[in-house]
């Protein structure tokens, strides 16, 4: 009798441990998202997944999934949304959040009611583990063999590629973007 009450327990136990809470966060603006985001990080939810586009009933959305484990191991986390069609702002604005610690978590692309087509790129900060200090690298072309070749020469630098769409810039119009990162 003791062993299976023993065996029971256990089972619950696990049982616990795998559920998993989530919440969908969905907005056509950035600034929106991003104060969302916050709210949920602080309620200890973590990033779990994002995607723009056109959804069902809310037309052109960023959507978020934030999830949050039964146990609430995620510790205290902080998330930075940045949004913007030019190449060059969003290099320097990923160079200003790396050196704050803030990493990669994904990114998409995103029709925003103000700023038209856009690469969103999402931003977690660990506000209880240790500062480290992130250079990123984003790459833009239209062609693949061009991109063969920027990838390889960061990578002999040491960065590591993060994520990768097509997004259509100020300049450029519609070009493969990269983004790539190396820990200081």
């Amino acid at each position: 009798m003791r062993l299976s009450c023993l065996l029971l327990l256990a089972a619950l136990s696990q049982l616990c441990a795998q559920k998993v809470d989530y919440r969908v966060l969905a907005t056509n603006r950035t600034s929106t998202m991003e104060k969302e985001m916050n709210d949920a990080a602080e309620a200890g939810f973590v990033f779990s997944s994002v995607m723009g586009g056109e959804t069902g009933m809310g037309g052109k959305e960023v959507v978020t999934v934030m999830a949050k484990s039964a146990d609430g191991s995620t510790g205290k986390r902080r998330y930075k949304l940045l949004a913007t069609s030019r190449t060059g702002t969003m290099q320097k604005e990923l160079q200003e959040a790396g050196a704050e610690g803030f990493s990669y978590c994904g990114q998409t692309v995103f029709q925003s009611a103000f700023g038209g087509r856009e690469v969103a790129v999402i931003l977690e900060k660990n506000l209880d583990g240790a500062p480290q200090r992130i250079e990123y690298l984003l790459l833009a072309t239209k062609r693949t063999s061009t991109m063969q070749k920027e990838l390889q020469q960061a990578g002999d630098s040491g960065f590591r590629l993060l994520g990768m769409v097509v997004g259509k810039t100020a300049i450029g119009g519609d070009e493969v973007i990269s983004i790539l990162q190396r820990v200081k």
